[in-house]
């Protein structure tokens, strides 16, 4: 069989997203700028083009190497990235924000090895299902080995501590398991195991728990703890149905936290109106349902499995960083993927594109 090459539409999906993306974040980069007073735009927008550049370059890389390289390698993968990732507990590596290591520091450079992690696991989770077949069907050769991958990963990222990225790594592992033939039973079990495991975060975590209540009531602490989800709520509101216009956001400047980061979508809606927000949940959307229909149209087994955690990973980031910008879920600090500064995020969510135009390949 001809190799194809990699999907047009998924292609354009992705330009739309890295083009829109930049411009919307440059107009962020704004806010910090006028509140530093120190901060070149110039120079801010620049690091981001960079980063984005080299991305792009690892994106168009990775879709040229056939995919069925990454089974062959998945443990190792897993492996090193688990090995990485624990490296933030060392004093002389890490680097701490909020209370968290979740970053390791080399000098010049800084980066979150739990963005490899998440990848990482989805492509082994992949091997291990193809390979596993009908005993996925059992609860001793599918179920209880499922939970055992899944915790260590899990272990590591909650001392860290990273929770947004336990979730992730769960949302998408779960739209996995499902794909992979799971039984209802083992599906639902899934599923109370990760409210239970939710109430515990909760229950020992006191910043998560004041999140929930604050997303219970935004009325809480409008001073404190619900000042980012209202300032939000205002900026989304202001953006009326077409926008202030590209640039002209109020809300960036002095009242929105991370308008770069967490709050961008916000910017977006404030500056290009409600015409805007959904037209970039449109393209989400879009990508979501092109990247399953292509998962579906793979034959191989671990392809399919691995184009599922992949467009699982990269949309479910976006959709709860956008929820969470509308008040429909609690904060999360999970950034807008393409959109948001770069960073680690947006430099794994190019390469995970990559993957995922390779295994467009052999639809």
């Amino acid at each position: 069989m001809k190799l194809r090459k990699p999907d047009r539409f998924l292609w354009i999906l992705l330009l739309i997203l890295i083009t829109t993306g930049f411009f919307i974040f440059a107009s962020a980069s704004l806010g910090l700028v006028g509140r530093s007073g120190q901060a070149s735009f110039y120079y801010i927008a620049l690091k981001q083009a960079l980063i984005l550049l080299t991305g792009v370059v690892g994106m168009i890389a990775l879709s040229n190497v056939p995919y069925k390289w990454w089974r062959q390698y998945a443990i190792y993968i897993a492996l090193g990235a688990l090995m990485v990732t624990c490296l933030v507990f060392i004093d002389q590596l890490n680097f701490t924000a909020g209370g968290a290591r979740r970053w390791i520091n080399l000098g010049p450079l800084t980066f979150q090895p739990a963005e490899f992690l998440k990848i990482a696991i989805i492509i082994y989770l992949a091997a291990w299902m193809a390979t596993a077949k009908e005993a996925i069907q059992t609860w001793t050769g599918g179920f209880l080995p499922f939970l055992g991958i899944l915790v260590i990963p899990a272990t590591i990222l909650y001392l860290q501590p990273n929770n947004s990225s336990i979730a992730i790594i769960a949302i998408a592992a779960f739209a996995m398991y499902w794909v992979a033939g799971a039984p209802w039973k083992q599906i639902i079990a899934f599923g109370l195991l990760g409210v239970l495991g939710l109430g515990l975060i909760i229950s020992a975590r006191p910043y998560v728990k004041e999140r929930v209540l604050t997303f219970l009531d935004t009325n809480r602490d409008t001073q404190g703890s619900s000042w980012q989800i209202n300032q939000s709520l205002i900026a989304v509101g202001s953006g009326h149905l077409t926008g202030r216009g590209f640039g002209q956001s109020v809300q960036k400047f002095n009242y929105l936290p991370e308008p770069m980061g967490d709050s961008i979508y916000a910017v977006a809606a404030e500056e290009f109106g409600f015409v805007g927000a959904v037209t970039l949940v449109i393209i989400f959307l879009l990508l979501a349902l092109w990247g399953l229909k292509i998962a579906s149209r793979i034959n191989d087994s671990f392809g399919r499995l691995l184009a599922v955690g992949i467009v699982i990973l990269i949309t479910s980031q976006s959709f709860i960083n956008i929820s969470a910008m509308l008040g429909l879920v609690p904060l999360t600090g999970v950034p807008l993927l393409f959109v948001s500064q770069g960073g680690t995020a947006l430099l794994v969510a190019l390469l995970e594109a990559g993957l995922l135009l390779n295994l467009s390949r052999y639809q």
